[in-house]
């Protein structure tokens, strides 16, 4: 009987040693609260659940700044974040430099300062641009942000609270352009699409690769003082989480440079237009580039 239940008791050990190890450890993804996010760390996931050994747990929903703090605290593992972010917002940069040397400081930088890695750009830069309808283009003949200045007094602006306060957003730029708005209301995504459709606004901030902006038919003003930065799509991936799994590093390694403006605008598209489910948006491009199976 002793020697019965020092077997069960062994067994019960070997069970609970054999369940232990065969738990994957958690990878953190994170993302941002747009529906470019939601694709690209869907990306993240997927990649990660085909190809390594890593269980990936995501965290949705943040703004730039909580995002920032969540990786250089360890509270998320990896995320995508926007070169123009790093280096206007979390570095207060504000120099005019090409994409490649926004790239190079901001890499260098984190690195020093927070231990984190950028992996090469994804291949998409959505910077910020400002968007009229078509009629209001028309009436005061807008082609350019210099344009806009000259008659900006009369017309209402609506944006998300970020380009309203940020450092590399309104503020500034109202400054470099010497803008000075009747208004200014703040906006989700979605509500600021439908406000300038309903004309509550006149003048609203977008992405460059919005989807919207294909399904709205709006005007995007050129830049013509090159104030926004390149925002070029990068995955930021935690330090110790590198070194400890480079076979991470490897399989994210395989999105940069295959993801261009028009691509990731219609992948935009088919979820905020289409109503298409972002994983499924996400996986689909997966597989016709050929990274999971």
């Amino acid at each position: 009987m002793k020697k019965f239940s020092m077997i069960l008791v062994l067994l019960l050990l070997f069970v609970m040693l054999t369940g232990c190890s065969a738990q994957k450890e958690p990878i953190v993804v994170g993302a941002k609260f747009y529906t470019e996010q939601e694709i690209l760390s869907s990306m993240l996931i997927l990649l990660i659940e085909e190809h390594t050994k890593l269980e990936p747990v995501a965290r949705t929903n943040m703004s730039s700044h909580v995002i920032f703090a969540a990786v250089t605290t360890g509270a998320i593992d990896v995320y995508v974040e926007y070169t123009g972010t790093i280096f206007g917002s979390y570095l207060s940069q504000s120099d005019a430099l090409s994409a490649g040397e926004v790239f190079e400081i901001s890499s260098k930088t984190l690195k020093e300062q927070y231990d984190l890695r950028l992996l090469d750009p994804l291949g998409f830069n959505n910077t910020f641009c400002l968007a009229v309808r078509p009629e209001t283009a028309a009436e005061f003949n807008l082609r350019t942000f210099s344009d806009l200045a000259l008659v900006s007094h009369d017309l209402i602006f609506g944006g998300s609270a970020e380009i309203l306060y940020r450092h590399d957003g309104l503020p500034n730029l109202k400054r470099v352009y010497n803008m000075s708005f009747k208004d200014e209301l703040e906006f989700t995504d979605e509500e600021r699409y439908i406000a300038i459709a309903s004309n509550e606004v006149q003048v609203t901030e977008a992405f460059s690769t919005d989807g919207l902006l294909l399904a709205h038919e709006l005007v995007v003003l050129e830049d013509d003082k090159s104030f926004f930065p390149p925002y070029e799509g990068v995955v930021v991936i935690r330090g110790e989480i590198a070194d400890k799994h480079p076979e991470l590093v490897a399989i994210l390694s395989k999105l940069s440079g295959i993801i261009s403006d028009s691509t990731m605008r219609n992948l935009n598209y088919r979820v905020d237009v289409q109503d298409e489910d972002p994983m499924d948006v996400a996986r689909d491009f997966l597989r016709e580039n050929g990274l999971i199976g």
